[in-house]
């Protein structure tokens, strides 16, 4: 089964996070995929830290992925900033 997950990357301290699509069976921070976007809790205000492929988020679900909790969140409310925007 394919799960869309956060995947942990930066340093000590300082998390980035990558959401990809992955098989449940592997690591959170092992094989994936495909590369769905990204999310840095500990970015600057002058930084993007928080752009997701809402396309492709769309086609996974569609043929049966599950969002993690955390995903779901972002996933929201990212799209809640992108219909403001347009």
């Amino acid at each position: 089964m394919v799960v869309i997950r956060l995947a942990r990357g930066g340093s000590k301290k300082r998390p980035f996070y990558t959401v990809v699509a992955a098989n449940r069976t592997d690591r959170r921070d092992g094989r994936f995929i495909e590369r769905l976007g990204f999310y840095n809790p500990v970015g600057g205000e002058n930084q993007e830290n928080l752009r997701l492929q809402l396309d492709r988020i769309e086609y996974w679900t569609g043929n049966g992925a599950q969002m993690s909790p955390a995903v779901s969140r972002l996933v929201k409310e990212y799209a809640k900033v992108v219909n403001t925007a347009a």
